[in-house]
């Protein structure tokens, strides 16, 4: 196995399963956390090592270890492995899967921006989502998918895909609402970095938690779906325990839904495992959650979300809010805009940039830079 963002939290996660397991781990890439990655050099050891640059490849125990970006692409090519666990976060974990995909290596997919920004030029496939909702989505529509065999083409501009025909209505996925979802409206403007980190439900990383709040975390989520399962009717709505992860609406008018704890554990095992026939979860005990709260996502509250319809229609869009994502989020941390800023920085480039055509890869990138320098110029 190849794990790419080894020290973060499905990282560590992935690193139990094969603990569990005794599974092989080829290659480690990680970023700054250099005393955990020694640890998991020491336990694991693999045949590669990168990080993110040169001063902390001091740091690391491991004979000739590489950095920076090329070398995860270097790594990727020389490793015998078939399989990719990528939790890179950001852009970073782009150019791994298009590289992991050239390569026919099967991708354990938690990086957002691979399908939000080029996820027409991704062949799903061989992807296996670990993101909750998605493997959620996934694991309701496989037992039905072997017993429907018609299968429709998608064509991209450097392939066909097959994907098979799901016999559902709608598909749903559930998100937790973020830190200020029971906060009154007028006051939202005045929140700060440290109310907006504080998450209901869990702990997680800096931007994460802060696109929960936004809800622009779901946009792209509605967006990887569009891709993963090849389908514009797709919607989201909050349920506060953060228990269902995802639904299916199906053609003879039933629902189903995957209930499980919040643990990236299960989606990791499916995704690298031959079979899964034991328990990786504690079974969730529906009596001691209680009664499951549904809400709708409110426009008011979360600004972002009137762009959901134009975002499916036009899925070029997603470099666009990704990067005026990125941009609002780092002037939101250094205390230059507020919180309702980052939704205005959005809805302002979406509105600057709603024609935007993606015709190959790399036009991806140079859009990306169009797409700042007016950031810079024109927003805040």
């Amino acid at each position: 196995m190849i794990l790419l963002g080894s020290t973060g939290s499905i990282g560590t996660n992935t690193l139990e399963i094969a603990r569990r397991y005794d599974l092989d781990i080829e290659a480690l890439v990680a970023g700054e956390n250099f005393e955990l990655l020694n640890r998991q050099i020491k336990e694991f050891k693999p045949k590669f090592v990168v990080v993110k640059n040169k001063d902390i490849a001091k740091k690391i125990d491991f004979k000739n270890v590489l950095y920076g970006d090329e070398a995860i692409l270097e790594v990727l090519e020389k490793a015998k492995s078939k399989l990719v666990v990528n939790a890179l976060v950001g852009e970073a974990g782009l150019k791994p899967t298009l590289k992991a995909q050239k390569l026919n290596k099967k991708i354990a997919l938690a990086n957002k921006e691979s399908l939000v920004i080029a996820g027409k030029f991704i062949d799903t496939n061989k992807i296996i989502p670990i993101d909750s909702e998605h493997f959620g989505l996934w694991y309701l529509l496989k037992e039905n998918s072997k017993f429907n065999t018609k299968h429709s083409t998608l064509n991209t501009s450097n392939s066909s895909i097959h994907l098979p025909i799901y016999p559902f209505t709608k598909l749903y996925i559930t998100a937790s609402g973020g830190a200020l979802r029971n906060w009154p409206i007028e006051k939202i403007k005045n929140a700060t970095l440290k109310d907006v980190l504080n998450h209901p439900n869990w702990s997680m990383g800096v931007k994460i938690t802060i696109d929960s709040a936004t809800m622009v975390n779901k946009l792209f989520e509605l967006l990887e779906a569009k891709w993963l399962f090849n389908t514009t009717n797709i919607d989201a709505f909050i349920e506060t325990k953060s228990v269902i992860h995802a639904l299916v609406e199906w053609k003879d008018g039933s629902t189903t839904a995957h209930i499980s704890g919040t643990d990236m554990k299960l989606p990791i095992a499916y995704a690298v495992l031959d079979e899964v026939n034991e328990n990786i979860l504690k079974p969730l005990n529906l009596l001691e959650v209680g009664n499951l709260e549904f809400r709708k996502i409110d426009k008011k509250r979360y600004p972002v979300w009137e762009i959901k319809d134009l975002l499916l229609n036009n899925p070029d869009l997603g470099i666009v809010i990704n990067t005026a994502n990125e941009y609002a989020i780092d002037k939101f941390i250094k205390n230059e805009v507020d919180f309702l800023d980052i939704n205005k920085i959005i809805l302002k480039s979406v509105k600057k940039f709603e024609n935007i055509k993606i015709n190959y890869i790399d036009e991806i990138f140079e859009v990306k830079q169009e797409i700042i320098s007016y950031l810079k110029k024109e927003c805040l």
